[in-house]
């Protein structure tokens, strides 16, 4: 009974506190969440929680403040994911659906994430490495230039144009678009890698028009530069924290301008990987123990090619966080399963 009195009065001091930005004092738990006890007695168990490192008191005469342990207990035991609401639901279907390609996709999904939670919001690019060929399109824009087009699982689509040293007529165009998607097609990079570069040891002479595109094609398949790329979003709303500029907004914002530290944050994604939820000290840089990150990763079907979510000062709204994350995680899988 006692331990759940104070867990109930845990809960109450970290919503508050998030709420109204201000060090929590027993007077106001008792009114505002009507506990059943008195002042008194939720003074006795703030000094328990205090006791025990989840809260702590940052001035003589202030009230208490979540640590990074009480924040810890608060997700994992004393809170759940908030469903998100009919309006919530709505907003983030009207803003996807309308994406016209993954770039498209990827920038409204860091706008809708910073929009949804008011936190700094982070999008990696699929990993090409874990993509598998969807399918290969040869167009030709002139009798002796193609325009090779890679489509992958993951939506992405890489464009080469292939100059050709003699001219190619329809039917050698069709035969030549066959043979390359007849090796590549379903699978994933390393092995479609190795599938076109054998195709081209196998003939004797290589016919130059086959070469040039599977050149092409390997070239598109060893661009790395998406593994790396990520878009940041909402940076303004670091503002609202203007109290905990030194501590945890100036770290930050330099952290943006970092890619691989933001990489980093996110962690890795990893297939049928539930929402992880990183808070203070518990990431990977020292410099940012100020700052909690909410993530999830995403990706056509049950596979996780990427990750997304959000990072901001301790202080925050985790439940509300980490709905917006993980339905904005679905939504981006399945516009890329339906894509």
């Amino acid at each position: 009974m006692q331990e759940e009195r104070r867990l109930d009065v845990l809960r109450a001091i970290v919503e508050d506190y998030v709420a109204t930005e201000e060090p929590v004092g027993s007077k106001a738990l008792v009114e505002r969440h009507g506990l059943g006890v008195s002042p008194a007695t939720v003074r006795n168990d703030m000094a328990a929680l205090e006791d025990e490192g989840y809260i702590t008191q940052p001035h003589t005469s202030a009230g208490r403040v979540p640590t990074d342990k009480g924040y810890r207990l608060f997700v994992d035991r004393l809170t759940t994911v908030k469903p998100m609401s009919s309006a919530e639901k709505r907003a983030i279907a009207s803003l996807l659906d309308g994406a016209v390609d993954l770039d498209d996709v990827v920038q409204r999904s860091v706008r809708l994430l910073s929009q949804l939670t008011r936190q700094v919001a982070i999008v990696q690019y699929p990993t090409l490495s874990r993509s598998t060929v969807r399918h290969i399109e040869l167009v030709a824009l002139a009798p002796s230039r193609l325009l090779v087009v890679l489509i992958l699982s993951t939506g992405r689509v890489e464009q080469r144009l292939v100059e050709l040293a003699a001219d190619v007529d329809d039917e050698s165009i069709a035969d030549l678009r066959a043979v390359v998607n007849r090796a590549a097609n379903g699978e994933i990079i390393a092995e479609a890698n190795a599938a076109l570069a054998a195709l081209v040891a196998s003939e004797t002479p290589v016919a130059p028009a086959t070469q040039a595109v599977v050149e092409a094609l390997l070239d598109a398949m060893s661009d790395h530069r998406s593994d790396e790329r990520i878009v940041v979003g909402g940076a303004a709303n670091l503002a609202r924290y203007g109290d905990s500029f030194d501590s945890a907004v100036r770290p930050l914002l330099e952290a943006l301008e970092e890619h691989v530290v933001l990489l980093r944050l996110l962690g890795e994604a990893t297939t049928g990987e539930p929402i992880t939820v990183r808070i203070g000290h518990e990431g990977p840089y020292q410099q940012l123990s100020s700052t909690s990150v909410v993530a999830a990763g995403y990706g056509p079907g049950e596979e996780a090619f990427a990750r997304l979510g959000i990072v901001g000062p301790t202080r925050m709204d985790y439940p509300g966080s980490m709905a917006a994350v993980r339905a904005v995680a679905r939504y981006v899988s399945r516009i890329l399963d339906e894509a």
